[in-house]
């Protein structure tokens, strides 16, 4: 016997997968006299659309049709990687390809347009499937049969029996309250999107938005270094910051950090991360160097990438995108951190303009969180002697609710 080598060549070099096709109904003796062919997808950049094939077999009395996507596919191509190897008798070199398992399913041309015109549609696959079955199968697989049907008549009887109760629920209690009802509901779920978790039965206003929610002990910990970075700052650096256009929401925290203890350390690793926050909340895009300059640990980067970004592709490649809707999340969050930051009062005026969002939209979060609403008197160490009014928020027990309000817009006249 003579022994054969195996050279290993990866599909990205071959750029060819080996298909290996098995038939629904058979197998085939005589495979030279089938006509095969290959069809890929046209669009080669996306992702889920540029490894779709289908392979065509066709001989004198029937054709076949076999694809790795969709329902007729095989589940395992998404699970498992297949490879086959091809032997070279001549040479005795056997070269390994990737390979995709595909089902053969015969097709029938004219099968999938009703011929009589009383019927109102084409029978399915299952239907023609199940009058097989009915016809030549088997006492297993007609019992089978049997108890599939009467499973689907159940379910059948359930939906009459919730349409008969959705409609006793609509009599009773009219369509103007449940589409009030529809209404609140559907705010409710759409501000749950981007608020923080809430426990709403908690006792004490602190436990309403909680802190280990927000930062958990291990990304707490993490941040044990900026926040003695942030601790150390003098009086000159807070002026240079201010001076520089810093976030004046994070400045007022360091002027007032307490002296010493565990307060200041813990304030402080708050204020670096809230920066953090609001510098994330300002960018388009984020990626993993954001932040690497500054000393920001992984498990801090990672955080907000998973938490407050929408993954999209863009020609072939992974972005993370801060959206709309990830900067009103990030907004919630700061607002939150600021609770506990602040004995669970915060100023929203400050916050919104270092966010850069309207006023309008922040007074909605808070109104969404739940927070009491006050106005307040503040300095103005710009202007001598004047004063600026700034919008105060606090959560007191138990939280206002406020009233949803749907307003509609109105339609432009036609010039």
């Amino acid at each position: 016997m003579m022994a054969a080598t195996c050279a290993w060549q990866p599909c990205e070099e071959t750029e060819q997968d080996a298909f290996l096709v098995q038939f629904s109904n058979g197998h085939v003796k005589n495979a030279e006299q089938l006509d095969f062919k290959l069809f890929k997808h046209t669009d080669e950049v996306n992702p889920r659309k540029k490894n779709r094939r289908i392979v065509v077999a066709e001989s004198d009395r029937l054709s076949y049709v076999g694809s790795n996507f969709g329902s007729g596919s095989l589940q395992c191509n998404n699970l498992c990687r297949y490879f086959v190897g091809v032997l070279d008798k001549r040479t005795m070199q056997m070269k390994v390809h990737n390979a995709q398992l595909l089902n053969m399913q015969p097709v029938i041309p004219g099968e999938s347009v009703a011929t009589d015109e009383n019927t109102i549609k084409a029978d399915t696959y299952r239907d023609k499937v199940d009058a097989l079955i009915e016809a030549f199968g088997t006492t297993k697989q007609k019992r089978a049969l049997t108890s599939r049907r009467l499973n689907q008549v159940g379910n059948d009887t359930l939906h009459q029996a919730v349409a008969r109760a959705a409609s006793n629920v609509i009599d009773q209690k009219g369509v103007e309250a449940l589409q009030n009802a529809v209404i609140e509901t559907e705010a409710q779920t759409d501000t749950a999107v981007f608020l923080p978790p809430c426990n709403m039965e908690a006792n004490k206003p602190e436990d309403v938005y909680p802190f280990d929610q927000l930062l958990s002990p291990i990304e707490f910990d993490a941040l044990k270094d900026v926040g003695v970075k942030m601790a150390e700052l003098t009086p000159e650096d807070l002026q240079k910051m201010r001076d520089d256009g810093s976030q004046q929401t994070v400045l007022r925290h360091l002027e007032l950090l307490p002296k010493e203890g565990a307060a200041r350390e813990r304030l402080s690793r708050c204020a670096w991360y809230l920066s953090f926050l609001i510098k994330a909340s300002q960018q388009k895009r984020l990626n993993h160097k954001f932040g690497m300059a500054d000393g920001c640990p992984r498990i801090i980067i990672n955080k907000v990438l998973k938490t407050f970004t929408v993954e999209s592709f863009h020609n072939g490649s992974l972005r993370n995108t801060v959206s709309t809707s990830m900067r009103m999340k990030l907004a919630s969050h700061c607002l939150a951190l600021l609770l506990h930051m602040g004995d669970q009062t915060a100023n929203l005026t400050l916050l919104h303009r270092d966010l850069r969002i309207s006023d309008v939209k922040m007074l909605e979060l808070a109104k969404a969180m739940g927070l009491t609403l006050a106005r307040q008197l503040a300095y103005n160490t710009e202007e001598s002697g004047s004063q600026d009014e700034h919008r105060m928020v606090s959560l007191v027990l138990p939280l206002v609710r406020y009233e949803q309000r749907v307003d509609r817009r109105k339609r432009k006249k036609m010039s």
